[in-house]
């Protein structure tokens, strides 16, 4: 693909599942702090022109010298990190946009999250492959337990055909337009969702979803941790 992709990377979340006495995004991984794990990954990527981390205000600095230490020279700036996650991105956004029409138009921003550093071997490449007759491309993989729709009493409302859904993962790739598009909507209707792929598809783009993998894992809890530690040791 001849056209830039940018990655925008979330990583100013405070982890409120985690240990409240530990910031999650720089928690150690044999010295290494998680969100750098994800970052080289992201850096090794031949298709990624650039990386945009968006990092909480007080930990900018810290991180920037993080930049240095590691040579992540596909990070040219940083973006300031919002009160949820659609601020954060949204600033990111905001930021590419900055540069002009020329520069961002034809550009695809791919966005995940700090705190998954796994990400498979190729599933960068698949995700680029996939985007040319659609908005928007991400990885999902397949439900294994029964998936049944509750109330606000816990009541069951319905029970979902496991085959038809998908948990979704990052990263998650688009045309900027389309993005920029659906956040643009999001904002002018008040809207907030904790998944990219629901602000183009309520604008009218079209998502595809591919096969994600179970390695895959976002660092939510400290169980999470150590299966995300095994596998970074493993390989």
């Amino acid at each position: 693909m001849d056209t830039k992709i940018i990655a925008i990377v979330p990583s100013a979340g405070l982890g409120k599942r985690f240990d409240p006495s530990r910031r999650k995004t720089f928690v150690s991984i044999n010295g290494v702090p998680l969100l750098i794990y994800t970052l080289k990954r992201l850096q090794s990527e031949a298709l990624i022109a650039e990386i945009i981390p968006v990092i909480r205000q007080d930990d900018t600095d810290r991180f920037k010298e993080m930049v240095k230490e590691y040579h992540l020279d596909k990070i040219k700036r940083v973006a300031p990190g919002g009160p949820e996650r659609q601020d954060s991105i949204y600033n990111a956004l905001r930021l590419i946009e900055a540069e002009g029409i020329a520069y961002y138009k034809n550009s695809y921003v791919l966005i995940h999250d700090g705190v998954r550093p796994y990400i498979p071997e190729g599933m960068i490449d698949k995700l680029v492959d996939e985007i040319k007759d659609v908005d928007g491309v991400i990885p999902g993989v397949p439900v294994k337990d029964t998936i049944k729709e509750i109330d606000g009493g816990g009541m069951v409302v319905s029970t979902l055909n496991r085959e038809k859904v998908r948990a979704v993962q990052t990263p998650q790739f688009f045309s900027f337009r389309a993005l920029k598009k659906a956040y643009d909507k999001a904002y002018e209707d008040g809207l907030y969702a904790t998944d990219d792929a629901a602000l183009v598809e309520r604008t009218g783009g079209r998502v595809k979803i591919i096969l994600g993998s179970p390695f895959n894992i976002k660092v939510t809890t400290p169980e999470d941790l150590k299966m995300v530690e095994y596998l970074l040791n493993k390989e």
